[in-house]
């Protein structure tokens, strides 16, 4: 059971689009320091006298902080109450954000970015939770898509912002920017988001956190270093071993626990293993997508942050779009068309980057790259409206943790393969600097890697979902 109070008497509008566009908003500092710290990965790369491929840790390390600490954020919320914790996140998120701009050097800026993450770690499950508990599911989807696009200002104003922050200023900014936005989402946060709180929680499973916390963080920087030269093949090695062990041991004791911190039971449920393990292959194109253009536009191509920043923020452009778009196409095809014949096109659209050339003309780039954010905002959204379908209000919590935890897993993956593949096609073509050539075949396999996902989508049941979409009788 569920217990909610709101503070005001808002109605179905508050339920309809204001606390999903505030819960939004609050997320939009996330997405937009993610867009933002791609841009200004050479610059930062530059200041800290290292390779520009290394400074991939900054973001990678974000995430693996986030992935061990959010198998808590479950927990936490139905503790201490779900608003409560969202707020305070807000607080701390801001405080590390600022620890990150006064950050001298690249160790100092690893450690900065471990604490943001664990501080963020909250911030996006726990308000999913508080829209899953506040919405009906036949307005799950369209509260989802307004929440989602204050979250989507963050990539379309990241990259234009970042790249003039770091041509025009200081790449410190891009940290120091998010007090402004964090003062005014907990205003609004505390003046109209419902005090939401799981009656009766649960008493913490620490060991399942600890395994999980392990075997990810083992698993992230496996990833991290593969074919890499500072640690030896053996370490390596021995990172994915601690790391599978880890997670395996996780699985046994889950079994015998019955308030485990990650339900594995939730897989059974067809319609969230489809969003949370098909989708996987989608996030992590999304993942090493601003990585890879990072790395194409800026150090390949030799263009300005700036520039680099107003061609790729049409694909958040695109993606803004589709957000008013999706909810009608889900309705008249459901759930499992949209996803298996958006992945097609989400997967051709990444191959369709490993075109570029330094001599196209920036509208071909700018054309491509719309498109690209266009279909992939649909595939996100039907996958994050269709994980809780079948979910009932009591594995809510649970659910948004799991889908938090795998999406922040598999990005890292995602960052840590392009990288990886970076530096193997660098020593394959003989290369001692990104080109062109060494770039642009990173993004033909992760586009392929994309497709994968049909693979559970085809599964699905032509109705599954439908209750989402109303399209009960159709």
């Amino acid at each position: 059971m569920s217990d909610v109070e709101t503070p005001t008497d808002t109605g179905a509008a508050t339920r309809g689009w204001l606390i999903p566009a505030i819960i939004g908003s609050a997320l939009m500092m996330q997405t937009l320091n993610a867009t933002v710290i791609a841009n200004a990965l050479p610059a930062m790369a530059h200041a800290f006298g290292v390779e520009p491929l290394r400074l991939n840790i900054a973001i990678t390390v974000y995430l693996l902080s986030s992935a061990i600490f959010l198998p808590l954020s479950g927990w936490i919320a139905d503790r201490f109450g779900a608003k409560r914790v969202f707020m305070v996140s807000i607080v701390l998120y801001v405080a590390t954000s600022v620890a990150c701009g006064f950050a001298q050097s690249l160790d100092q800026m690893i450690l900065a970015r471990f604490a943001q993450g664990a501080a963020g770690a909250t911030m996006a499950p726990i308000g999913r939770l508080v829209l899953l508990r506040s919405t009906p599911k036949n307005e799950l989807v369209g509260a989802m898509s307004v929440m989602t696009m204050p979250a989507l200002l963050g990539p379309v104003l990241g990259p234009v912002l970042g790249g003039a922050i770091v041509t025009f200023a200081d790449w410190r900014w891009i940290f120091f920017m998010n007090l402004p936005i964090a003062a005014v989402g907990l205003y609004l946060v505390n003046r109209h988001i419902p005090a939401v709180r799981e009656q009766g929680a649960t008493r913490v499973d620490l060991l399942g956190v600890l395994l999980t916390g392990v075997g990810l963080a083992c698993l992230i920087f496996g990833f991290e270093n593969l074919g890499r030269d500072e640690l030896s093949p053996i370490a390596v090695a021995g990172l994915f071993v601690a790391g599978i062990t880890g997670l395996w041991v996780y699985g046994w004791h889950a079994g015998r626990t019955p308030h485990a911190v990650i339900d594995l039971k939730i897989f059974r449920n067809q319609t969230f293993s489809a969003s949370v393990l098909g989708g996987a292959f989608m996030r992590i194109a999304m993942g090493a997508n601003p990585f890879l253009l990072a790395m194409l536009l800026q150090v390949a191509f030799g263009m300005s942050a700036f520039s680099a920043g107003l061609m790729t923020f049409i694909s958040a452009v695109g993606a803004l779009l589709m957000k008013t778009a999706a909810p009608p196409i889900l309705r008249r095809f459901g759930f499992r068309t949209v996803l298996s014949v958006n992945a097609v096109i989400v997967g051709v659209s990444f191959v369709a980057y490993s075109l570029f050339r330094p001599d196209w003309p920036h509208w071909a780039i700018m054309v491509v790259l719309g498109v690209g954010g266009f279909f992939r905002s649909l595939q996100f959204t039907a996958l994050n409206g269709m994980a809780y379908a079948d979910i009932d209000q009591d594995q809510m919590s649970r659910a948004a943790t799991t889908s938090s935890m795998m999406q922040q897993l598999v990005q890292s993956i995602g960052i840590g393969l392009s990288a990886t593949l970076l530096h193997f096609l660098m020593q394959w073509q003989g290369e001692t600097r990104l080109t062109v050539a060494v770039v642009s075949p990173a993004f033909i396999v992760i586009g392929l890697v994309t497709m994968i996902s049909m693979i559970w989508f085809l599964r699905l049941p032509a109705d599954a979902g439908d209750e989402m979409n109303n399209r009960k009788g159709n």
